[in-house]
């Protein structure tokens, strides 16, 4: 991976790291979840906006038989992942949310093989079901001590679960848009559900805490957007699963922050489900990519 890709990608999980303190930030200084993915997506959605307006650059109109498969996805990748994460915030720390969030990989690995038929080897299995025991222990491990698992831990396997299906199948939009455009798109159609939540909006923006505002704004402008496109290019510039990698990083940030800007940290056991699950997932892609160097 050259230099450029590298400071790019770890740009983005930098920024992606952050999110999950940004979120608690706004939550507890008087944003509801609501009102807070409807601010922080207005502000991204006119940040693409700017930009396809803006002199020299084009973002095409996509094709109408995309444009459903668009609308779906946003739906999907935008607005139930981004409104199961910060309701699930109300009760889960920054941390643990990240820990969550690096499981992904598993379930997009599960969903590939029972939707697009993808194969996995036996070991790969094996790999992804000790990733699935390092959930149920990041869940179990979210609920501060209590029997029951947190109503926040579900909202936030269910954010996991549609950003997995978000990225199993936008693939094959990429063959026909460029990275920046599919992001805007996307943007705008997971905008519209949170419209919502207009009603109040206005008050609860007057009567929230600066720093929220501030935090929510960072979001909309970093994260959901610029984080986008840095990573886009880091992924147009260098092997895709050399920049993946980098992903391992996110949650590791989003502990150190969340530490650091709200004094959190997550549960003993949350911790050590989050590194069983990250483990896994370095083995099972390891494993993949060793097996795909054998067949070349």
């Amino acid at each position: 991976m050259n230099k450029k890709a590298l400071y790019l990608g770890l740009f983005t999980v930098v920024a992606w790291g952050s999110s999950f303190a940004a979120i608690r930030v706004s939550l507890l200084g008087g944003y509801s979840p609501g009102h807070l993915v409807l601010t922080r997506f207005i502000v991204a959605s006119l940040v693409f906006i700017l930009y396809a307006i803006w002199p020299g650059t084009k973002i095409r109109i996509p094709e109408r038989q995309d444009i459903w498969k668009i609308l779906l996805l946003g739906w999907t990748g935008i607005s139930v992942y981004h409104f199961g994460l910060t309701y699930g915030e109300q009760t889960v720390a920054a941390g643990t949310a990240g820990l969550f969030i690096a499981t992904v990989p598993i379930f997009t690995a599960i969903i590939a093989v029972i939707f697009l038929k993808e194969r996995i080897s036996p070991l790969g299995w094996i790999g992804m079901a000790i990733g699935l025991a390092g959930v149920a222990l990041i869940t179990i491990g979210s609920s501060d001590g209590a029997v029951e698992i947190s109503a926040g831990a579900w909202f936030i396997l269910a954010a996991v679960i549609a950003t997995s299906l978000f990225f199993v199948f936008q693939k094959p939009l990429f063959t026909r848009y460029k990275p920046i455009e599919l992001t805007a798109y996307f943007t705008w159609a997971g905008t519209l559900p949170f419209l919502f939540f207009t009603t109040g909006l206005l008050n609860e923006i007057q009567g929230a805490t600066l720093e929220a505002t501030l935090s929510t704004i960072y979001m909309g402008l970093i994260p959901a957007t610029i984080a986008y496109v840095t990573w886009s290019t880091a992924l147009s510039m260098a092997d895709a699963g050399a920049v993946s990698s980098l992903l391992y990083v996110e949650p590791v940030v989003a502990i150190l922050v969340a530490y650091v800007w709200l004094q959190e940290l997550p549960s003993a056991l949350s911790a050590i489900g989050g590194l069983i699950a990250i483990l896994s997932v370095i083995a099972v892609n390891w494993e993949a990519m060793r097996r795909r160097s054998v067949l070349k």
